[in-house]
């Protein structure tokens, strides 16, 4: 889910664009498969196919065999076992049937299995739907997923949930339900992070959106946090860690932690938003971070990372086609070696609030200070969408993200969307490199819910000189299976030599 309104005063000012090819490879050039990697499918099937629970109203449209927003860990002891987890048959107004893990021992072929957290579910929990998927993996081999749990036919209710794997993903227990809330209070987009020092802990964040009593004026949306120590079996009472309540109307959004593998450091980033007392202007938006060096009993105050300067994603060359991708989430990664942060965002700081870019920020001081200037990552004139970021053993940072550079002046009936890799050796902007790592798709072939929905966001994590990404595509001309998830191993460059910018 992501309940949140408009990000900023400028979306109104939003144009269409008339975008032109840029230089670099054309669909016919670049296959997948090239340049030292391959993408394998890791979606198979429908397990609720079958399952009649969670329609709201007449006008919930479920759309089947569509697996969307997915996430991805691997085992620190063994890179071959993989874990991808992803919604199944999203919902038009909002979760999806049910969350699906596909695993693999060997890291090409994968096998599914169904996560507890709806009742679509053999032995699910009792919710309607579920949305928000995230997987994590501790240093013993533990795999802890995540997600949300929400009803809507009586009263919106939303749990966070909770389930460890001791064999690779293939079964799951330990099913825990973290917090639960009725109306006014909503909770959203819960992350879920596999300490990798502290045996056994792993953490669960996520924002509490209050409305109580409901109405202008009378928002506050806290981060709040869950933690087992005990690999999963018992958590904590979830409690607030990042207080909104001395600036009014405001919430937070895109929680997210990694940790700092040398000191124990705890970094939670996330999306600091302030609304007018009609809650419909937008008078703030930053990104920012707070820091715990107790495994998380204290937290630090935030420290702003870079200003929010997201637009609407929509169509170019059709702003009444509404898109539906990562803007107000940050991606964050950390060096495992010299404990640089890095966080990448959509933002628009490269167009004059035309369109969003991907663009990254970093901290070489353990998040008290960040760069002046993002850096640009995607082409200045094509926009961009969803990046995820990662480091690498050797300090290669990764970026992974969609761009709509094929889209030709004019086109309005398809958004031909491909997903791109680029890598910064040693993190060095003059060294930035591109390539196209998927095909060609039409992103209008994708399930409609708030926008054509891949998902609001997309799975990256390192693995020894290279990086392993999870995304979605999507399937032109099948009704019954509009989206598919796709994963595979990159190398990732020594210098920016071994992969040419796209301009």
């Amino acid at each position: 889910m992501r309940v949140r309104l408009p990000l900023t005063a400028t979306a109104t000012a939003t144009a269409a664009l008339l975008l032109t090819a840029v230089t670099g490879a054309t669909p016919a050039a670049a296959e997948r498969g090239t340049d030292g990697g391959s993408l394998s499918k890791v979606s198979h099937g429908d397990p609720y196919a079958d399952c009649t629970i969670g329609a709201r109203s007449p006008d919930s449209v479920v759309y089947p065999g569509t697996e969307v927003e997915p996430y991805l860990t691997v085992d620190p002891r063994d890179a071959k076992r993989v874990v991808t987890v992803f919604q199944q048959d999203r919902w038009s107004d909002g979760g999806a049937r049910g969350l699906v893990a596909s695993w693999s021992r060997d890291g090409r072929t994968f096998h599914e299995s169904t996560l507890p957290f709806s009742a679509c579910a053999p032995g699910g929990a009792d919710f309607e739907r579920a949305t928000d998927p995230w997987v994590s993996t501790g240093p013993d081999g533990t795999v802890y997923a995540g997600g949300e749990g929400v009803d809507f036919t009586k009263s919106t209710r939303t749990g966070l949930l909770a389930a460890t794997s001791h064999d690779g993903g293939r079964t799951w227990e330990n099913l825990t339900t973290t917090h639960v809330d009725e109306q006014p209070f909503f909770n959203d987009k819960p992350s879920i992070t596999a300490d990798p020092i502290r045996r056994g802990t792993a953490y669960q964040v996520w924002d509490r959106l209050d409305n109580d009593p409901p109405g202008p004026s009378n928002l506050d949306g806290p981060g709040y946090i869950s933690v087992t120590r005990d690999g999963g079996r018992t958590w904590s009472e979830a409690r607030r860690f990042v207080d909104t309540s001395a600036v009014p109307n405001t919430q937070t959004i895109g929680h997210v932690i990694v940790v700092n593998r040398h000191s124990g450091a705890l970094y939670d980033f996330f999306d600091w938003i302030t609304y007018a007392d009609d809650l419909t202007t937008v008078t703030d938006a930053h990104y920012a971070v707070v820091t715990s060096t107790d495994g998380g009993a204290t937290w630090s105050a935030p420290v702003t990372v870079a200003k929010d300067t997201a637009v609407p994603e929509v169509h170019p060359n059709d702003p009444t086609k509404a898109l539906r991708a990562g803007s107000t989430l940050p991606s964050p990664a950390i060096d495992p070696k010299s404990g640089t942060l890095y966080m990448s965002y959509e933002g628009s700081d490269f167009s004059g609030g035309r369109h969003n870019s991907v663009q990254l920020v970093r901290s070489t001081d353990g998040g008290h200070t960040w760069s002046r200037t993002p850096t640009l990552i995607s082409p200045r004139r094509v926009p961009a969408f969803s990046p995820s970021v990662a480091v690498d053993e050797r300090g290669t940072v990764a970026l992974t993200y969609y761009d709509v550079r094929f889209l030709k002046p004019g086109e309005t009936t398809t958004l031909p969307t491909a997903y791109q890799l680029a890598t910064l050796p040693h993190g060095d902007p003059r060294l930035l490199s591109e390539r196209r790592i998927s095909r060609v798709f039409d992103w209008l072939q994708a399930p409609y819910a708030g926008g054509y929905f891949i998902g609001d966001y997309q799975g990256l994590v390192p693995v020894g000189t290279g990086v392993r990404p999870a995304l979605t595509e999507t399937d032109s001309g099948a009704p019954d299976n509009r989206t598919d998830v796709y994963s595979g191993i990159f190398r990732t460059p020594v210098t920016g030599l071994d992969h040419p910018k796209a301009s």
